[in-house]
């Protein structure tokens, strides 16, 4: 079984990551809300974050290496997200992106001889399966451009969930990882700013998020990470990942109970329910093991 604090911090993460996401997805696509929210961590927690990483990590040349590879991974996350979002919705890119526990406990078994548990498999490829019928219920754009994209920005999420799980063992608190992400995350930001001058000539968006949003945003994006990988201290990567996924079925079903998004709510019911079921089995897994 889940342990209670892993299990608490796991669901603070969806919580958060929920409620940056909902007050996102109703931000206007030309103020870039991600570039909003990357600045908002990197003014309100990134100095407090970097100081704890510089004075408590055990540093070394691998946890150098790891944070090279993390940093570059998010650049090309944020990267490719961006661009995905120009062609298609949120809706269709998001659950793509988040398709990524597959590949991260291939990868695991192939580079680090990481067992999993068969139900553990069926809960993750379930996982997947939901996500997979999630975006096909929100076609609507130009997903043929948008899926190179997508894909991309599911590749380098896999490559840093497993830097980051490696690079446990190198930042003991909670503290650290947010320095940790913040590397990454502040890069990421450098790299839109000045791909937006090159394509628009401005070093800011035409237009500014709601500053509850933005606040909202900025202590939520870089936190919910953080939590994930203080739970890959006791999980595998490609489990906490999946477990983080949560918070799509919570953002679905509220877009449909709440805000009253009905269009194609039957797949979409049906996509949360396969992601559920699969969850389901993990944590099933995990109690039998």
């Amino acid at each position: 079984m889940i342990a209670a604090s892993v299990g608490a911090t796991i669901g603070a993460s969806v919580l958060m990551h929920v409620a940056w996401n909902l007050m996102a997805r109703h931000q206007p696509r030309e103020a870039e809300p991600l570039w909003w929210v990357l600045l908002a961590h990197t003014v309100m927690l990134a100095p407090w974050g970097l100081y704890c990483l510089l004075t408590e990590a055990r540093w070394g040349t691998q946890l150098v290496c790891l944070l090279l590879i993390s940093a570059c991974a998010n650049v090309v996350y944020f990267f490719a997200l961006a661009r995905a979002y120009r062609h298609a919705s949120v809706a269709l890119v998001y659950p793509l992106v988040r398709s990524s526990p597959l590949f991260i406990a291939v990868w695991s078994w192939l580079l680090f001889s990481e067992q999993l548990a068969a139900l553990a498999w069926l809960g993750i490829a379930l996982n997947v399966l939901g996500l997979l019928v999630l975006a096909a219920s929100s076609k609507g754009g130009q997903e043929g451009r948008a899926l190179p994209w997508a894909l991309l920005a599911m590749l380098a999420t896999s490559i840093y969930s497993l830097s980051d799980k490696a690079a446990t063992d190198y930042v003991p608190s909670f503290g650290a990882v947010v320095g940790y992400i913040s590397v990454g995350y502040f890069a990421a930001w450098v790299l839109m700013t000045l791909r937006m001058k090159r394509v628009s000539g401005n070093w800011i968006p035409a237009k500014r998020i709601g500053t509850p949003a933005m606040i909202v945003g900025g202590l939520c994006i870089g936190t919910a990470y953080a939590l994930v990988i203080h739970a890959m201290r006791a999980l595998p990567a490609a489990e906490v990942v999946s477990y983080t996924n949560a918070g799509i079925v919570i953002a679905t079903l509220a877009s449909i109970l709440v805000f009253r998004e009905r269009a194609h709510w039957l797949a979409r019911t049906t996509g949360a329910t396969v992601i559920c079921v699969g969850l389901a089995l993990l944590a099933f897994g995990r109690s039998l093991g």
